[in-house]
C-alpha cells in the first residue's frame, strides 16, 4: 500500500512538461510497437507467399493483353494466346494500324490520347486540392454544424452516379452553357470524387498530433500558414495515395466523360475511342488489345513514380495511436 502512494505522489509532484513528455514518449513507444507488429505480419512466409500468388493472378490478364496486341489477327480468332510459348509469332502492324491508320476503325488515336491527360490531370487536382482544404476545415477549424455537413458530404457516397447525370448536363447545357467542353468534365469529376476523398483526407489531417497544431498556433500561424507549412507535408503519402486512385478513376472513365463531353473527337476521352474501334460483327477486334495496352502507359508511369508514397500513404494509418 506504501509503494502505491509513493507512486501516486510521486506522478502528482511531476511537472507538467515531463507528464506532456511522458505522455509524449508513451504513445510513441506504442506506435512504434504497432509498426514492428505490422512489419512481422507483413513480412512473415505466409503473407509473401500469398502476395506472390495474388501478383501472378493479377498480372496475366495484362501478360495476356499484351500478348494478343503483337499477335497477327488470323491468330487471335483461331486460338488462345497461351499457344504463343507453343508457336511464337510477333508482328506490330497492331500498333501501327491504331497509331497511325486513318479511318472509322482508327481514326487519330494520339489525339484521344491527349485528351484524356487533359481530362484525368485537372480532373484528380481539382477534388484533391478542394477536398484537402476541406478535410483541414472540418479537422481543425471548429464552426457551427460542421459534423452534420461532414456526415451528409459523406453520405453523398450512396447517391447513384447516375442519378445526377441528367440533373448536371442540364445546368451545364441550360444555364452554363458549357456542355461539351473540358471544363464540363473537370467540374463533373470534381463533383463525383470529393465525397470520398474528403472523407479520407479528414481521417488522415484528424489523427495529426494536436500539440504540432498547438505549437504552430503560439508561435503566431494563421490557418493559412499551418495548412500549406504543416498539414501539406505531413499529409504528402496520403496525397499521393488518394491522387493515384482518383487519377486511374478519371483516366479509366467512360461514362462521365462521355455525357460531358458530347462525344465529340476535340473533347472525348481515350476510352471512348477504344469503344469505338470494333465494328460491327467483331470486325478490327484484333486492334483492340493494342490500342487498349497503349492506354496502360501513363497509369503504369504514374503508379510507378509514386509507388513509394502509395505505400507510405497506405500503411500511414496503421501505426496510428
Amino acid at each position: 500500500m506504501t509503494d502505491v502512494t509513493d507512486k501516486a505522489e510521486a506522478k502528482l509532484d511531476r511537472p507538467l512538461g515531463q507528464k506532456s513528455e511522458a505522455r509524449a514518449e508513451a504513445r510513441a513507444a506504442k506506435k512504434l510497437s504497432k509498426a514492428a507488429e505490422a512489419h512481422q505480419k507483413l513480412t512473415s512466409p505466409g503473407a509473401t507467399i500469398a502476395a506472390i500468388i495474388i501478383a501472378v493472378i493479377w498480372t496475366i490478364p495484362t501478360f495476356g493483353l499484351l500478348v494478343s496486341s503483337i499477335r497477327t489477327p488470323d491468330e487471335i480468332r483461331s486460338n488462345g494466346w497461351w499457344n504463343i510459348f507453343v508457336s511464337p509469332s510477333f508482328t506490330l502492324d497492331n500498333y501501327a494500324a491504331v497509331l497511325t491508320t486513318q479511318g472509322a476503325s482508327s481514326a487519330n488515336l494520339g489525339s484521344y490520347f491527349v485528351n484524356s491527360l487533359v481530362i484525368a490531370i485537372p480532373g484528380a487536382l481539382f477534388p484533391i486540392i478542394l477536398a484537402t482544404m476541406a478535410a483541414y476545415a472540418f479537422a481543425w477549424i471548429k464552426f457551427r454544424g460542421s459534423g452534420a455537413i461532414f456526415v451528409l458530404i459523406f453520405a453523398l457516397q450512396i447517391v447513384p452516379l447516375q442519378m445526377a447525370l441528367i440533373p448536371l448536363l442540364q445546368i451545364f447545357s441550360g444555364v452554363l452553357g458549357i456542355s461539351g467542353t473540358f471544363p464540363a468534365v473537370w467540374i463533373a469529376h470534381t463533383i463525383f470524387g470529393l465525397p470520398l476523398t474528403i472523407f479520407l483526407m479528414h481521417n488522415f489531417i484528424a489523427e495529426i498530433p494536436g500539440e504540432v497544431i498547438e505549437a504552430a498556433r503560439v508561435d503566431g500561424a494563421n490557418h493559412t500558414q499551418i495548412f500549406f507549412r504543416i498539414i501539406i507535408p505531413l499529409a504528402l503519402p496520403a496525397l499521393a495515395s488518394i491522387g493515384i486512385f482518383q487519377f486511374l478513376w478519371v483516366w479509366n472513365d467512360l461514362l462521365v466523360a462521355l455525357v460531358f463531353s458530347g462525344g465529340t473527337a476535340d473533347v472525348a476521352p481515350l476510352t471512348q475511342r477504344l469503344g469505338e474501334l470494333v465494328g460491327n460483327f467483331g470486325r478490327n477486334q484484333e486492334r483492340l488489345p493494342a490500342a487498349a495496352f497503349i492506354s496502360l502507359v501513363i497509369p503504369l508511369i504514374v503508379f510507378f513514380s509514386l509507388q513509394r508514397y502509395f505505400v507510405r500513404g497506405l500503411l500511414a494509418g496503421s501505426t496510428k495511436g
